[in-house]
């Protein structure tokens, strides 16, 4: 079970790294905008954090429908639970460094 819950959870980043915010040319993942994944025991059921850049981001709606619908396309997903938080508060510091270098801050 050990191995199908880390090849579902690489499957759900995979994913999460098709999601762009409109405005910035890097996935939401590689953004830092995902703080929680965490899967049922039997990967059926996922549950997800995530921040915005801003809380008066004005994507959010489609950043968040798009996140959901990939989601709940993965085969073997049945519920999806989608939580928007904004704590901690999203800063430069939580992108990975191919994010940064994308956005020139290194």
């Amino acid at each position: 079970m050990e191995n199908f819950e880390l090849e579902m959870q690489e499957r759900v980043i995979d994913v999460l790294k098709t999601v762009y915010d409109p405005e910035i040319p890097v996935n939401i993942y590689d953004l830092g905008l995902i703080y929680r994944i965490e899967l049922s025991e039997d990967c059926t059921e996922l549950c997800v954090d995530m921040t915005l850049t801003a809380p008066n981001c004005p994507a959010a709606d489609f950043i968040m429908e798009d996140v959901r619908q990939k989601l709940e396309a993965i085969t073997g997903i049945e519920k999806v639970e989608l939580n928007l938080v904004f704590e901690p508060e999203w800063d430069k510091g939580m992108m990975s460094e191919e994010a940064k270098m994308e956005l020139g801050f290194l």
